[in-house]
């Protein structure tokens, strides 16, 4: 079956991926900032850019759809 796909139809949609992250890999200035919390969880654009930190996944996803992004979960 052969049809056309118009790739840009969700052009606006802005995708963004929201993944755990251990404290333990984050740089020094960061980790004294986060204290004794040891996971978190990171929002990163398409580019792979992380733009975000917050201390739990709700507050991740809440973010992203306060500012108009669409999150997906990455593992």
């Amino acid at each position: 079956m052969e049809s056309k796909f118009d790739f840009e139809q969700d052009k606006d949609e802005k995708i963004v991926y929201v993944r755990t992250v251990n404290s333990e890999d984050l740089p020094e200035d960061v980790r004294i900032q986060v204290g004794d919390v040891e996971k978190l969880y990171a929002v990163h654009n398409g580019e792979g850019e992380r733009i975000a930190l917050v201390k739990n996944r709700q507050e991740a996803f809440i973010l992203a759809r306060q500012n108009q992004l669409s999150p997906v979960a990455v593992h």
